[in-house]
């Protein structure tokens, strides 16, 4: 059986809080600042959409690759150590990306670009799991609002300097002018260990583990869900104008930061098991309101509602990997990252093929339904 042995050392209390949030933010601002660098990189390999999707699969596969080897890493060298180099990763090779002009160096900078995305991401969720259990209360909601955030700031700040004028290569090297700067503040206070562990690296979920990546699976689908279709949706179906269409997009995002920003006091005072369930029956509603009002006004509202539902899910689900005690931390949470990352790369997918056998609207309303499985499950999670 393996065993796990949590070092002593308390997290102190401020400065590790601080640090934990500005590598949540690092993590969200790096990943979006590639998403209006994608038009300028098809055009300049002048590659068809098909092969433009082909690629963006390197990205994915990079970070899954990565997770279990940077859980292991975390283990050994400590979060800090981690933490950094895959900083570092995103800094190398998101000039790689606005400037690489032909299509091997891409696939080989995506799949690194992804492989640093996928180590922050486990790196700082270990730690994050580390920091909460020692402050005694909930914080993970705020931890990955930061994120949510450094997104909005990395997509809209690439956006308006390319609007601007800016070269993609000048945009990305403003982005890791930034992120240089808050790893420096953020470094000096990260915890320079992780879990001492006697056993596997390496290991399939089990337990408590698999519930909560299967939960995991199913909100990351939700969210590449309202990511890649919600514009179709609105153009298609309800015959909203392309140029506003990504309203959806924007309202999910802005309601699922705010939730976020303010989920650590609703999950104290609600408890885990009810965000879950209301958060699942919330986010079901709006696809509700979705799919079954004839309206591009009321689409938005709903794409809103899921994004609030959806919000304070997946944090609460990574403080319940903290709790369990099937699998070590630093195995379980590459375990449920691949399996939601799975669902954002696999799920989009499998929508388009539903959609094409029968109809958007049905599609969204399968995930409606997967959405309420979640919140009737959600008590099978006693940890």
């Amino acid at each position: 059986m393996t065993s796990v042995t949590i070092r002593t050392r308390p997290p102190q209390a401020g400065r590790e809080q601080i640090s934990t949030r500005i590598v949540f933010f690092i993590a969200g601002f790096g990943m979006a600042a590639w998403a209006p660098l994608v038009p300028f990189a098809k055009a300049r390999i002048g590659i068809s959409q098909g092969m433009l999707g082909l690629l963006l699969l390197a990205l994915g596969i990079g970070s899954i690759i990565a997770m279990p080897l940077a859980g292991a890493l975390v283990a050994r060298i400590g979060c800090r150590r981690v933490v950094v180099v895959s900083a570092a990763l995103i800094c190398l090779t998101l000039p790689l990306l606005a400037w690489g002009s032909s299509l091997p160096l891409l696939v080989a900078a995506l799949l690194l670009f992804g492989a640093g995305l996928g180590a922050i991401d486990v790196s700082m969720n270990i730690q994050a799991i580390i920091v909460e259990r020692a402050s005694g209360r909930p914080m993970m909601s705020g931890f990955h609002g930061l994120f949510s955030a450094g997104g909005i700031v990395g997509s809209s700040g690439v956006t308006t300097l390319l609007s601007a004028g800016a070269s993609p290569l000048a945009a990305t090297l403003v982005v890791v002018a930034g992120i240089v700067v808050a790893l420096a503040m953020a470094a000096p206070h990260l915890l320079t260990y992780g879990s001492k562990v006697d056993g596997p690296a390496f290991a399939f979920p089990r337990g408590a583990v698999l519930i909560i990546g299967c939960f995991c699976l199913i909100m990351f689908l939700t969210e590449g869900a309202v990511l890649d279709w919600s514009a179709v949706f609105l153009t298609s179906v309800r015959g909203m104008q392309a140029s506003l269409a990504g309203f959806g997009y924007a309202a999910f995002a802005l309601a699922m930061t705010a939730g976020r920003l303010l989920g650590d006091r609703v999950v104290q005072r609600y408890g885990d098991t009810n965000v879950i369930v209301f958060g699942g029956i919330c986010a079901a509603a709006g696809f509700g309101l979705v799919t079954l009002v004839p309206s591009w006004q009321v689409a938005i509202l709903g794409y809103a509602l899921v994004g609030a539902g959806c919000s304070n899910i997946v944090p609460v689900l990574y403080t319940c990997v903290g709790r369990q005690t099937a699998m070590p931390e630093n195995v379980a949470v590459p375990a449920i990252t691949t399996l939601g990352y799975a669902g954002i790369l696999a799920g989009p997918a499998a929508i388009g093929f539903v959609a094409q056998a029968t109809s958007l609207s049905t599609a969204f309303v399968i995930v409606a339904l997967m959405l309420l499985g979640v919140a009737a499950s959600s008590r099978t999670l006693r940890v």
